[in-house]
Parts: C-alpha cells; structure tokens; sequence
C-alpha cells in the first residue's frame, strides 16, 4: 500500500489565503444571478461591477477516496444587495449524509443551515467558532459584518456538493438582512417552495444505499 505524504498549509487569516492550495475558485457578483430576494438591486449592482468578487475559495485535495479529507479557506467580502447580506450559494452535499466543520478565522457572520423539509437553524460564526454541519443539512455562509468573513472548513473527500437543491426550491426558506440597528434578522422567503415527500424520501435513500 502507498502512503500519501502529510502536508503542512497555513492560512492567512487576513486575507484568506491557503499555502499549499491545490485548487481556487472565485465567484463576482455576476455569477450569483438568482440568489438574492430584491431582483432590481442587483440587476444594479451587475451592471455597476458585476465583476466584483463576492467570495473566493482555496482548497488541499490530497485524494477523492472515501476516508480522506478536503480541507481549504473560504473568504468573503462584506456587502449587501438591497437589505440582503452578501452570500454564498450553498449547497448539500452530494452524498448528503456526508458533514462538514467550519471554523472563524476573521470577520463575523454567520451559516444558515436548512433540513431537507425546511428546518431553519442559524449559526453565528466569529473567530474561534467551530461550526458543526451535521450530515444532510443544506448550508450557505453570510457575511454580517463590515470587514471580510474569513473561514477554514473540512469535509469528506467523496462528499461532493449538489447546489441545485437550494434552486429547485425558490432559493432556502430564509433570507438574512441588515435589520436597520448594525445586525441582521432572518425573514421568510416568499419564493421558498416546500420539498415533496417524494423528493425527501428519494435523499434519505440514496444516502442509506451508499449514494
């Protein structure tokens, strides 16, 4: 049996960066067309700098084979298109019973997490917060603060990401925006549609049978 070789990558807390990345991908305001509530602030926003980096993603792939681990750092910048707060798209993962940690390392805000059937749970993230995703549970990062939100996480190598989930549903059930007093507050998404049973008992299979 080959051994793979340990590794050694820092994080630059500041700026995000990751030594040793092995992958980066960038996502500008343009390439999150759908994701916000207030259609008209950002198609004025795309046309203003559309090619402004919303968020950016380092990552150390030493395998995909089940048992080994994807580590990297995700830095966001802070901004807001109308009252809603600069997001990620989120996502399940693909083999859903597959859970993820993240970890603050700069800035402040926070992980909205949905169930499968629409549960909402929220996670405020700060430096030195751990932030357990357990198996099954969509997740998408929001900056809330001012500065850059800076985060390392870690998850399964075989795990994989579907963010069509999120998409087939009108977007998660909650939005999060500025609530006018310096913090946020989570609203009801009016396009939010519910998951047919259907739908969830095909996920929760899928993940049993090894998919």
């Amino acid at each position: 049996m080959q051994l793979r070789e340990p590794a050694r990558c820092v994080v630059g807390a500041t700026d995000g960066s990751l030594s040793g990345a092995t992958g980066r991908y960038i996502k500008t305001l343009a390439d999150l067309a759908g994701l916000y509530g207030d259609a008209a602030a950002y198609a004025a926003a795309v046309a203003q700098s559309g090619d402004r980096i919303v968020y950016e993603v380092q990552d150390h792939r030493p395998s995909a084979a089940s048992g080994d681990l994807i580590f990297g750092v995700t830095r966001m910048v802070p901004g807001r298109i109308g009252r809603e707060y600069f997001l990620t798209r989120g996502h399940i993962h693909a083999k859903a019973d597959r859970p993820e940690i993240y970890t603050g390392e700069a800035g402040r805000g926070l992980m909205l997490l949905e169930s499968p059937a629409g549960e909402i749970r929220i996670v405020e993230i700060a430096p030195r917060i751990l932030c357990y995703v357990p198996p099954y549970w969509i997740h998408r990062s929001v900056n809330t603060g001012d500065t850059e939100l800076v985060m390392t996480f870690c998850y399964p190598a075989d795990a994989g990401q579907d963010y069509g989930i999120i998409e087939r549903a009108g977007g998660m059930r909650q939005r999060i925006l500025d609530d006018g007093a310096g913090g946020w507050v989570a609203v009801d998404n009016p396009d939010y549609r519910p998951r047919p049973q259907a739908q969830l008992d095909a996920l929760f299979a899928a993940a049993s049978q090894g998919g």
